[in-house]
């Protein structure tokens, strides 16, 4: 593959895994790969981050792929210098008792490597752990696999804490200094072992199956690409650190797009006149009355069901989070009973505990579904009244009916009401319809749209009060 090719495959990567670069952004980095040192991998990092890279959030996928596509070394990658080279016992080595002389000199240099902070000798280590410990012979014409948690699980680094510390608290000066700092620099050189045993896993499968497979099958999405449905706890967490600030930012967009954003729909016919004068009576500039920002009514109905719990609670975080931008909000929860929750997200609460409330207040009983057709009949006999025609309805689940009754005449009406109705729908579009789901049925009435993740969730939240 020559380098133009390897570019623009990278570049296609990229963009596959929710990376924004635009043809000019392409080209641009090629210019920059043109004034730099091609056999300094570092410097060819640097210039695509420079040119392609606009958000903090794409600095891992994007460190993920250029590893695949620009790895840093070829076939086992090891140097015959350090294979096996005694090192001098200074730090103590904790853990994994019993084990061979082999491993127990392996993990005795990675402590001594994690001490000191040698990055290069750390490289060094995962490449060797991961031939020795995680390779699987492959038969007839499978060529085997790679398994950095199998050689994770042997070299067990995170039991090297103990005796770093130890370590570390032994040779400290000042005398007044803590294990708080100790623990945290090991801790975080640990991690970034693994993700070197990881990453040599990933660069040595890509050259057996290729990149784009690695890209596609092993490679973790951005931030705002990870499912609602389908994120881990630690992918939920830092969902949840990037709503806030997701949130002002959006604020910010929404309130500049609504003063300066579209052009007054009036002409102001006495105005044009005046200043055609200026131009022998030719209407070159027109001019418009000014048009008062207009601030929807929000009135949100969210399935809480524990099929969606996790999406509930982000779309519902980030309408607590831009309840400036819409002039009334509220907020109703069900299962298979309507809840108002509109008290529990009321202005000034913190997040986190507004959310605990609700699901407090809406917890579900054993054995039952949500049930949407008696839900949508409830509201309308309970609550149609909050629904005018400045109001804009949007219903967050996953329209699962478990059978019941759809009531669609019911959610009709409701519409009807509405300046706008928008159904959130956090299943892949291609689930529609199938088993339990109701989803095909209600988007014949209302405006569905899926909503898997976050930037899906930011841009519909942007437009909810554009027709």
């Amino acid at each position: 593959m020559s380098l133009l090719d390897r570019h623009t495959d990278f570049l296609a990567a990229l963009r596959a895994h929710g990376i924004a670069a635009s043809t000019a952004e392409g080209i641009d980095a090629a210019r920059a790969l043109g004034v730099v040192d091609l056999l300094d991998r570092e410097a060819v990092r640097v210039a695509y981050a420079a040119t392609l890279i606009k958000r903090h959030n794409d600095v891992a996928v994007f460190n993920a792929l250029f590893d695949l596509w620009f790895p840093p070394a070829i076939g086992d990658g090891r140097t015959t210098d350090t294979d096996g080279a005694a090192v001098d016992l200074e730090v103590e080595v904790t853990g994994a008792h019993g084990t061979s002389p082999e491993l127990h000199a392996m993990r005795t240099e990675l402590a001594q490597a994690l001490f000191d902070g040698d990055n290069t000798a750390l490289v060094q280590i995962a490449r060797r752990a991961l031939a020795r410990y995680g390779s699987s012979p492959g038969a007839g014409a499978n060529p085997g696999s790679w398994s950095p948690r199998a050689a994770l699980e042997q070299l067990d680094p995170t039991t090297l804490l103990a005796g770093l510390i130890r370590t570390a608290e032994g040779q400290a000066r000042p005398r007044n200094t803590t294990g708080a700092a100790a623990r945290s620099r090991f801790t975080r050189r640990i991690g970034q072992f693994e993700q070197l045993v990881t990453a040599e896993a990933h660069r040595r499968i890509a050259e057996q199956k290729g990149e784009h497979y690695v890209a596609d099958n092993l490679t973790a999405p951005t931030l705002d690409q990870v499912p609602f449905l389908g994120a881990s706890q630690a992918e939920l967490a830092a969902i949840r650190r990037a709503i806030r600030p997701l949130a002002r930012q959006l604020a910010t967009r929404i309130h500049r797009e609504r003063r300066h954003g579209t052009r007054s729909g009036t002409l102001d016919f006495r105005r044009t006149l005046r200043s055609a004068l200026a131009t022998g009576g030719v209407p070159i500039a027109p001019r418009y009355r000014p048009r008062r920002p207009h601030k929807p009514e929000l009135v949100v109905l969210c399935d809480v069901s524990s099929s969606v719990a996790n999406f509930a609670h982000f779309a519902l975080l980030l309408v607590h989070a831009l309840h400036e931008v819409f002039s009334r909000t509220r907020v109703f929860a069900f299962v298979r009973d309507v809840h108002e929750v509109t008290e529990h997200l009321r202005r000034g609460r913190d997040a986190a505990e507004s959310l605990a409330e609700v699901r407090r207040a809406t917890l579900q009983f054993p054995g039952t579904g949500t049930d949407h057709g008696r839900v949508f009949a409830e509201f309308a006999a309970d609550h149609a009244h909050v629904l005018t025609s400045r109001t804009v309805l949007l219903v967050l689940g996953d329209a699962r009916n478990n059978n019941y009754d759809p009531a669609l005449e019911v959610l009709a009406g409701l519409t009807d009401r509405c300046r706008r109705t928008l159904w959130l729908n956090p299943e892949p579009r291609a689930n529609w319809g199938t088993g339990d789901s109701a989803a095909l049925a209600y988007e014949e009435i209302v405006e569905m749209a899926e909503c898997r993740n976050l930037a899906q969730l930011t841009d519909l939240v942007r437009n909810l009060d554009r027709r």
